[in-house]
């Protein structure tokens, strides 16, 4: 008969992930949402490995963005020739390098920045 060690290590530190994850759940899930404020939180389960996030934002976050308003039609025209202008300047061509990945190539320095439609 042939035993293995590791298995019944591997067997207990998926009990303590198991405890330990349902600790965090409890936790988050009792946790009072903040107004204004966002919670994430997901677990992934591996052949050998369990994984948590928890991904919290605020009002002040910097990776929120504000979806702008409807422009009018004076804001289009102006917007539609702003591109029209960077376009003709630029010129963007798509290119695949040596691995396959595509890059944007442009005509003039700045334009990968959004610079040039003055």
């Amino acid at each position: 008969m042939l035993t293995s060690r590791a298995a019944e290590k591997s067997s207990a530190s998926w009990s303590v992930a198991r405890v330990g994850a349902t600790i965090i759940i409890s936790v988050v899930a009792l946790t009072p949402a903040c107004a204004g404020g966002v919670v994430d939180f997901s677990c992934v389960r591996g052949t050998r490995s369990f994984n948590c996030v928890s991904q919290r934002a605020t009002d002040g976050d910097p990776y929120i963005r504000i979806v702008p308003q409807v422009l009018g039609e004076a804001e289009r025209a102006e917007a539609s020739m702003r591109d029209h202008k960077w376009l003709t300047r630029c010129r963007p061509l798509v290119a695949r390098d040596n691995y396959g990945v595509a890059r944007y190539l442009y005509s003039e320095p700045g334009c990968e920045y959004g610079v040039g439609a003055d």
